[in-house]
């Protein structure tokens, strides 16, 4: 069950979390008998960011016809626990959520990056132009939107693509798109078991001479030792090969080092394994945070002063870049990454303000800032001044020292002279200083000031 980490999640979350423990337990006494595996549900909570605006978008109008936009939303969200890249792909970078800051440059600058950065994004997966969406396919260096839906269309009037010599059937792709395009698409299950990994049909005859040295036999086409390698079987004795052997013609060593790599991890997704943050039960919102509490969270932006990361309350908290490790940090993109899971300590927890305070070094202790959160002694940072400044007081007589209580003592004395100017009464000092401009002061009666009044320069 994927839910979206939006309005009434936690609820939703905790309402799922009761549902599969009945279903556990009312599944566990009656199948226990049959032999088969029982299986129950799972939920994990996951970004619904872009996730309205897909729902309203033509694109998703032409993909799920008459249905309402509420559902085509919910529709996006479950997508995204299957694939993410394929569903984000269908959805501006920009609506995602790039940073406060993205409306502070210019509009066809930011475009062109972020599109930039989603096609190496893809062309790093890769993509399976068996299942791929039109929107997926064109984000594929060399097709274009207008490919995308030859390819679409062509699959859908002929059936899957056996191989990737196949693509050259398809209207309009001709020999350049399909060198630009061939390496980064995938057909898993084909006739040719290289077509499923990112070796480009042009390297297709290096590619064979490794596995063949790497089966320790001479092959033709196909080999047993190639399907062994590509299946992950034979793909030890790779490591021990010598690249700089298999260089020759258009293939240099950087080519042939990228073709043993791929051969050794075949059909691995580069993506690291997928893991999700579990929150903390009873931690809803920000008035349930505490200073001190541990929790676990996922960070949902990186910028220049530090990380936020998500704890379940529906307002994100910040990780100060000082706070991000225990030596200095130039970069925070060094310490965390966008959805890395990490484990923080509550500094500090402001409801009224919705500013949260966290660290990623857990050693780190609350400090008492404006007397919210408890002191060492375990009473407010304010009501122990208090207590200092009293327990001075009823001392021996002795003078107090300190620049503090030097000038509560001044500040004592000058509102006792005000108060005796003017009669004992107390007054308000700003409204009577709007009302009485300032005293001039008394020329001086000098026998110098005398003088430069009779010569125009004194006042």
């Amino acid at each position: 069950m994927a839910i979206g980490n939006g309005t009434a999640s936690r609820e939703t979350d905790k309402l799922a979390l009761e549902l599969i423990k009945k279903l556990s337990a009312d599944a566990a006494p009656g199948q226990q008998g049959n032999g088969a595996a029982t299986r129950t549900p799972e939920k994990l909570v996951v970004s619904e960011a872009g996730a309205s605006v897909y729902s309203a978008s033509a694109l998703a109008a032409a993909e799920l016809p008459g249905m309402d936009v509420s559902l085509r939303g919910a529709v996006s969200i479950a997508r995204r626990l299957q694939d993410p890249l394929a569903e984000l792909v269908k959805i501006e970078p920009k609506s995602i959520g790039v940073g406060q800051y993205q409306h502070d440059v210019t509009a066809a600058k930011l475009d062109r990056s972020l599109d930039a950065v989603v096609e190496d994004c893809v062309n790093a997966v890769g993509v399976d132009v068996n299942t791929a969406s039109p929107a997926l396919l064109s984000r594929v260096a060399g097709v274009g939107p207008l490919l995308s839906e030859n390819i679409v269309a062509y699959r859908n009037e002929h059936g899957p693509f056996a191989k990737r010599s196949d693509l050259k059937k398809v209207p309009r792709l001709g020999a350049k798109a399909f060198e630009q395009c061939a390496g980064f698409l995938r057909i898993t299950g084909g006739a040719e078991p290289l077509d499923a990994s990112s070796v480009h049909p042009e390297a297709y005859p290096v590619a064979r001479k490794i596995l063949a040295a790497a089966g320790g036999k001479s092959t033709a086409g196909t080999s047993a030792a190639g399907k062994a390698a590509l299946s992950g079987s034979g793909a030890g004795s790779l490591a021990s090969l010598n690249p700089q052997d298999f260089v020759e013609g258009a293939f240099g060593l950087p080519t042939v080092q990228d073709i043993i790599s791929e051969l050794e991890k075949p059909g691995r997704d580069p993506r690291p394994a997928f893991a999700a943050a579990k929150f903390s039960e009873g931690i809803e919102k920000i008035s349930d945070l505490r200073p001190g509490m541990i929790l676990e969270g996922t960070v949902t932006n990186v910028a220049a002063f530090g990380a936020f990361v998500d704890v379940g309350v529906h307002q994100d908290g910040l990780v100060h870049v000082s706070a991000l490790a225990n030596r200095f940090v130039s970069d925070p993109r060094e310490v965390v990454k966008s959805g890395q899971v990490v484990r923080v300590k509550v500094l500090e927890a402001d409801p009224e303000r919705k500013r949260i305070s966290l660290t990623l070094r857990l050693d780190d202790e609350p400090s008492p800032a404006g007397g919210r959160q408890p002191s060492a002694a375990g009473r407010p940072a304010a009501a122990g001044r208090q207590g200092n400044e009293r327990s001075g007081r009823q001392g021996s007589g002795a003078p107090r020292q300190g620049s503090g209580d030097r000038q509560a003592s001044g500040d004592r004395q000058a509102s006792d002279g005000r108060q005796r100017n003017t009669g004992g009464q107390p007054r308000n000092d700003r409204a009577e200083a709007k009302r009485t401009p300032p005293a001039k002061p008394a020329p001086v009666n000098t026998a110098m000031a005398e003088a430069l009044r009779k010569a125009g320069l004194g006042k």
